[in-house]
C-alpha cells in the first residue's frame, strides 16, 4: 500500500470538508436574509403541519432566531477552522512517523465532531424532530442535512483509519 499517497487523501478529504464548511459559513454571510428567513421558519414551526400538536416548542423571538442563527455561523466557521488547522498540521507530518501523523489528525476529528453537531444535532434532531422541520414543504432541510452528515461519517472513517510508519 503506498502510505503517502493515503496519507495525501485523507488530507484532501479534510481539506474538501474545510472548504464546504467556509462555502456555507460564506453563503450564510452572504446571503444572510435568505439563510435567517431559513432559522426564522423553522424555529416559529409555521410552516408545519395545520392543527400540529407540538406547536408549543415554537420559538416567537427575533432575539432568538437572531442568536441561533449567529451561533449557526460562529459553529460552521469554526468547523473550517479546524478542519484547515487539520489540514495544516497533516501536510506538515505526511512524511513523519505513524504515531506523530495520527497526532496531526486530532483537529479533523474535532472539525467531524462538531460537523456532527451542526448538521446530525442541529438540523435533524432539533430542527427535524424537535421543530418538527420535515413537516415543511418549504423550510426542511432534513435530507440535505443527513446527507452531509453521511458524507462526514465516510469521511471521519477514512480519517480515523490508522496510519503506520513509511516504507522504507
Amino acid at each position: 500500500m503506498n502510505t503517502i499517497a493515503l496519507r495525501l487523501l485523507k488530507t484532501v478529504v479534510l481539506l474538501l470538508a474545510g472548504l464546504f464548511g467556509l462555502f456555507v459559513f460564506a453563503g450564510n454571510l452572504m446571503d444572510y436574509n435568505s439563510n435567517y428567513e431559513f432559522v426564522l421558519h423553522v424555529l416559529s414551526m409555521d410552516t408545519t403541519f395545520e392543527g400540529n400538536a407540538l406547536m408549543w416548542r415554537a420559538i416567537e423571538s427575533p432575539i432568538l432566531y437572531t442568536i441561533a442563527y449567529w451561533g449557526l455561523i460562529i459553529a460552521e466557521g469554526t468547523f473550517s477552522l479546524l478542519a484547515f488547522i487539520g489540514v495544516y498540521h497533516m501536510l506538515k507530518n505526511i512524511r513523519a512517523t505513524g504515531r506523530q501523523f495520527n497526532q496531526a489528525k486530532s483537529f479533523g476529528f474535532y472539525a467531524f465532531m462538531l460537523g456532527f453537531a451542526i448538521w446530525y444535532l442541529g438540523f435533524i434532531v432539533i430542527g427535524s424532530e424537535w421543530f418538527a422541520m420535515w413537516q415543511s414543504q418549504i423550510w426542511n432541510g432534513k435530507e440535505t442535512a443527513m446527507d452531509i452528515t453521511i458524507v462526514w461519517i465516510g469521511f471521519a472513517i477514512l480519517l480515523a483509519l490508522k496510519d503506520e510508519d513509511l516504507d522504507t
